[in-house]
């Protein structure tokens, strides 16, 4: 996962935009109209209200989750006895497959660690995703398992297939991670299982640190890769550069895999999907961006 700030509804308020995941809500008022003490106060407005409720709430996103992992499962043991199988694209695989240790990659957030309430302390806050408040958060370890997570992982493990967390998450919120993944029962080999932004990669320049194309190449150095999960499309090839059109036209490309090599999960609270839709250009005010999604919908009026 790629953080990343959540979806705008349409609204007639604007808010401040900030950081790279959510936007802020604006402060608890009064009703137009009242006056005094005796004035009503309605929750602000936040637009990622409705993502966060239905991922914490809803019977349908843990039997979305539940179902993305069982039917992974069902597959895992004819990816393993197949020596041509691999989930990387060719551009990723750097030594051939064959002969080597398998593995399955997975994003930690909202892929297998469940962060929603890190969104409602912002939504409830009325602030913006930044860096210090997300660090305090992973250092805390409360994140809780994605519904069928840990079944998969272990059931992996347990047929020996190293487990490789992919994340940008930074390298020095290592530490904090595993053990958060540990205490909720994920297998850890080691620390080297841990690939988090920053890492270098040697022979492999990007231009953006969030991007997973060298993490994944070190992978293919090391390991036949049997499946890759995750909550955005960059987990699993890169988009060059983030646009709605190339977004489509490596589904026309690579859309087979899913449901086979690949896996996503719901995650309807942030992504990189957003950005695509109006350049990539978080400096524009939320009212534009809110705009450039309206183009985009189609009421096929």
């Amino acid at each position: 996962m790629r953080r990343h700030l959540p979806a705008f509804p349409v609204l007639g308020a604007l808010f401040l935009l900030s950081g790279c995941q959510h936007i802020a809500t604006v402060p608890v008022g009064k009703t137009p109209g009242s006056t005094g003490s005796a004035a009503i106060t309605t929750p602000a407005a936040d637009d990622n209200l409705h993502a966060v409720t239905w991922m914490q709430t809803s019977a349908e996103y843990r039997a979305n989750s539940i179902q993305t992992y069982r039917a992974a499962l069902a597959q895992l043991d004819a990816a393993l006895a197949d020596p041509q199988w691999d989930a990387l694209v060719p551009e990723d695989r750097v030594v051939p497959a064959i002969g080597l240790e398998p593995a399955v990659v997975v994003d930690i957030d909202e892929t297998v660690l469940d962060n929603s309430p890190y969104q409602v302390r912002l939504i409830r806050s009325g602030l913006a995703y930044d860096d210090a408040t997300w660090a305090q958060w992973v250092a805390e370890q409360s994140a809780r398992p994605v519904p069928g997570s840990v079944e998969f992982a272990q059931a992996a493990d347990a047929r020996g297939i190293t487990v490789i967390y992919l994340s940008n998450r930074t390298l020095d919120q290592r530490a904090a991670s595993l053990a958060n993944l540990r205490a909720l029962g994920f297998p850890v080999a080691d620390e080297s299982v841990y690939l988090g932004k920053g890492m270098p990669v040697e022979g492999c320049q990007q231009s953006s640190g969030s991007e997973k194309h060298c993490r994944r190449q070190w992978v293919s150095r090391k390991y036949r890769v049997l499946m890759q999960f995750g909550d955005q499309l960059g987990d699993f090839v890169q988009p060059r550069p983030n646009t709605a059109e190339n977004r489509a036209a490596l589904m026309n490309r690579h859309g087979s895999w899913f449901g086979e090599r690949w896996w996503m999960l719901a995650n309807p609270s942030y992504g990189d999907w957003q950005p695509a839709l109006f350049d990539n250009d978080w400096s524009l005010p939320p009212a534009v961006q809110r705009a450039a999604k309206q183009r985009a919908l189609d009421a096929r009026d």
